[in-house]
Parts: structure tokens; sequence; C-alpha cells
């Protein structure tokens, strides 16, 4: 076996080394203590590695004009807690000192804008799907990324498909936790996707009702009136879908959270997703079936410049949502 075969976990690795978004001089956060990329190792008998047993949170910090400022800092950290609660993991590290650490760990890090991935794992513990013998353990990874669905796609819009994969069914997974292990049903949907042409797939929910895409909420516009699905339908109760509610209703806009018929994507007058990666994306068309005039529409334009304008402090934040490094 050859080494970069052997070794490629560690910055040496081509793969790691020489592309992005990872830098060989990141300081990782790791159960209280910084490292070097190169020393952030976890054991290959780690219980997280062979059952998927952990949660996380994705928190984007934007440039603005006053410095680095955290989206919804408060809410991101309150919604990893409650998702290691579900799952009976308990962090050592209280809300507060974690919270402090990811600002610690993006200044650490000399960032002005990045991508924060904080994570609550099951450490070498036990063998066996039992997890309660084995540590829960912490860590807080930072790394510059850009249009999470390709650049240029905030401003273009993308193309998406229904997928043939179906969200979660009602106790079964847990979906409002923020679980790494309900991201392989989206990894099935993301691969079907981009192997047919399309960006992004869309999934039913087990009653074929639409539930969101493989990491994004969704919203549809007809008449000037926004629906996006309930929680009850298997989605994230997702931070930035939140936020766009709040935007949209203030705006004056009619918001209905509602079951959606997978028919309603092919005559909505607009489409659009929303998740802190893909902050607040225009789809032009589902099934290769064109959403109006098949480029953005107005009231996804508007939504974006608002939201968009907020977090990059280009906007006054009215509603707090700003969390000064």
């Amino acid at each position: 076996m050859d080494k970069v075969t052997r070794d490629s976990n560690t910055a040496t690795a081509p793969r790691f080394a020489a592309e992005k978004p990872f830098r060989a001089d990141l300081q990782i956060w790791m159960d209280g203590e910084f490292r070097p990329w190169q020393e952030s190792t976890v054991h290959i008998m780690a219980h997280v590695l062979h059952y998927s047993s952990s949660v996380f949170e994705g928190i984007r910090c934007y440039k603005t004009k006053r410095g680095p400022a955290v989206f919804r800092l408060g809410e991101h950290v309150r919604r990893l807690y409650d998702s290691a609660r579900i799952y009976r993991m308990t962090p050592a590290t209280s809300p507060a000192d974690f919270t402090a650490a990811i600002r610690e760990a993006i200044r650490r890090n000399g960032f002005e804008a990045c991508y924060v991935r904080p994570l609550v794992y099951r450490g070498l513990g036990q063998p066996g799907v039992n997890p309660l013998h084995s540590p829960v353990c912490q860590a807080i990874v930072c790394w510059d990324w850009g249009q999470y669905l390709g650049d240029g796609s905030l401003q273009a819009g993308i193309d998406v498909c229904v997928s043939s994969w179906t969200r979660m069914a009602p106790n079964t997974m847990p979906a409002l936790a923020k679980a790494s292990a309900n991201y392989m049903n989206s990894q099935l949907i993301k691969m079907e996707a981009v192997n047919n042409g399309f960006k992004e797939g869309i999934a039913l929910d087990v009653h074929g009702y639409v539930s969101e895409g493989s990491g994004e909420n969704l919203f549809t516009v007809r008449d000037g009136i926004l629906r996006t699905p309930p929680l009850s339908a298997a989605v994230l109760a997702g931070i930035t879908r939140d936020s766009i509610i709040r935007l949209a209703r203030d705006a004056g806009m009619t918001v209905i959270e509602e079951n959606i018929p997978r028919e309603a994507l092919y005559v909505a007058d607009e489409v659009f997703l929303t998740g802190t990666a893909t902050e607040l994306c225009p789809v032009n068309s589902v099934d290769k079936i064109p959403l109006g005039d098949g480029k953005p529409g107005p009231v996804t334009r508007q939504l974006q410049d608002l939201f968009l304008g907020i977090v990059r402090g280009e906007r006054e934040d009215r509603y707090h949502w700003m969390d000064a490094v």
C-alpha cells in the first residue's frame, strides 16, 4: 500500500494539503484545547466511525465593516446541544464555554469570513452498537467555504430534480436532530442528482409530500404567497429557514407552513432553497420544467437582498442575528 493511501487523513496527503478549503496550518479545537491540523485525529475504532454517532452544526461567519460576525451563533449552539440531548450525549463543555471556543477558533485561525463546523461525537470506547460506554467528545473546525451550490449559484440560480430517495419516516430517525447519520440519506439524494446533471435533489417525505433538499430547506412562491413544508415533513428546523420566514412576514408577505404536493413544485412561480451553507439560492427548474421565465424571480431576489444585506453588515441588524467575534 502506498504512503498516500495509508496516510490519506493527514495534511501531507496531496488531496488535502494542496486543495481548498483546508489549510495545513489550521488550529482545530478538540475537547478543550487547540491542536494543529496534523494532530487533530480520532482512533479508527472510535464509535463515530462505525455507527455514525455524532451530531453537528454548520455556522457561517461573515466579513462585515465592523469585523467578523457570526450568524445566529446562540441558536446554532442551542440546536447542537438539543441534538446531543436527543441522542443522550452530554458534552463536557457548557454551551457558554463552547460558544466562546467557537469565537476563539475563528480568531486564532485569522478568518475574516469562514464556515464553522462544531461536532459532538462518540470517541474510542467499547465496540458494539451500544454507545453509552464511549466517551462524548467535541471539536470545532473552521475553513473558507464560498457558495455551497457552486460559484455564481446565488446570482444565476440552479436546476434541481425530485429524488427517488425518500426522507426518514416518523419515529425512525429524528429529523429535528442534526445528526451525521441522517446525512447518509442526504448523500444518496445528492449523488443521484449530480450524476443526472442537476445541482441538487429534492426529497419527498414518507407520505409523498415535499420535504427538503439534501442539505437545505425549501420554499415555493405562487401569486406572492410563500409556502414551506412543516417540521412534520421530516425537515430540519433550519435557522436560515426561520430567518427567511421572519423577514418575509415583516415585509408584508404571507408565509404558510403546510404540506406541499410534488406537482406544486412544477407550477410554482418561484422556488428557492435556504440553509446556513446554501444561504438563499434560487431554483430555475425542477425536473427540467422551468419555473416562471426560468430565472430567479422577484420575491426570491427581494428576500435574498434582505437576508444577505443583514448578514454581510450592509443593512441594519434589527433582529440582533450577528454575533461579533
